[in-house]
């Protein structure tokens, strides 16, 4: 594997840093920055493509990353001379081992569609932990993928990948910015399953979680954290579901992951407990 030792601050070492904090130019690359080792084992437990690894010539690396370096395929890794990795690494103890992966195609053949599938929509999104614990709690409810609507946060930002704790490699999500590319899928996806049906949520008073039936071939629409699901997308849901907060409560929702976490809990309980076996 071809190495190459950066002793300065040189084109290829601003590269690294304009990945981590230059959205735009992120996606011209379309390369995204990984840090920590759950991070780096499920991208390449999930058969991420890795450009590079970056280390120190400084530090003595551990079984772990020996084994990474010798058998993961990269294009080139980078040895780094001084202290270019601490100023890179986020960590206050410094990772031994960092990574460059590609972005992956947004396309709906990355969604897994199991034979009742239970698909999330995210309007907008705003902030990078939500998005993260949002795609945490799709991998650990077993969702068969999310979908980013509208301009948001960008999905490949560092702390969205660190927030999500490893999961947003397994998860399949794809970014849908075109209104009409959405509705599109909508319609297509109500043409393959019989009784396929677009769950919207909102904070006011309709119809209550529980007494949405989520057993049949569902998509969850979680709204903007300010401004809530878009008319759009609501005029297209056929059922608009609220959790019901405590009357005695002074909050009138729930943050969004924690609202996206609750009702997914909620559709997978219902199809473990009904007859089927959902």
């Amino acid at each position: 594997m071809k190495t190459v030792k950066i002793y300065s601050k040189n084109a290829a070492y601003q590269k690294f840093g304009v990945l981590k904090t230059n959205r735009n130019k992120r996606h011209r690359y379309g390369e995204f920055f990984v840090e920590g080792v759950r991070n780096i084992n499920e991208a390449e437990k999930n058969g991420w493509r890795f450009s590079s690894f970056l280390y120190s010539s400084e530090r003595s690396l551990s079984g772990w990353a020996k084994e990474k370096l010798a058998s993961v395929k990269t294009d080139v890794n980078y040895e780094l001379a001084g202290g270019l990795m601490e100023e890179l690494s986020e960590k206050q103890d410094t990772s031994e081992l960092l990574a460059v992966v590609r972005m992956r195609e947004d396309s709906v053949s990355q969604l897994r569609m199991s034979e009742n599938p239970l698909l999330v929509l995210f309007d907008r999104s705003s902030n990078h932990g939500n998005l993260g614990t949002i795609i945490r709690s799709c991998d650990s409810l077993g969702v068969d993928g999310l979908i980013l609507t509208g301009h948001g946060v960008d999905l490949y930002d560092p702390a969205v990948v660190t927030a999500s704790m490893g999961s947003f490699f397994h998860v399949p999500v794809i970014r849908m910015a075109d209104t009409a590319a959405v509705l599109s899928f909508f319609s297509r996806m109500r043409e393959k399953y019989s009784g396929f049906q677009l769950v919207g949520t909102t904070a006011h008073n309709e119809t209550r979680l529980s007494d949405v039936d989520f057993c049949k071939p569902t998509l969850v629409m979680i709204g903007n954290e300010t401004e809530g699901l878009c008319r759009a997308f609501k005029e297209q849901s056929d059922i608009l579901a609220t959790i019901p907060m405590s009357g005695t409560s002074s909050a009138s929702s729930f943050n969004v992951a924690c609202a996206a976490t609750v009702i997914l809990y909620e559709a997978v309980r219902q199809r473990l407990s009904s007859p089927n076996g959902l």
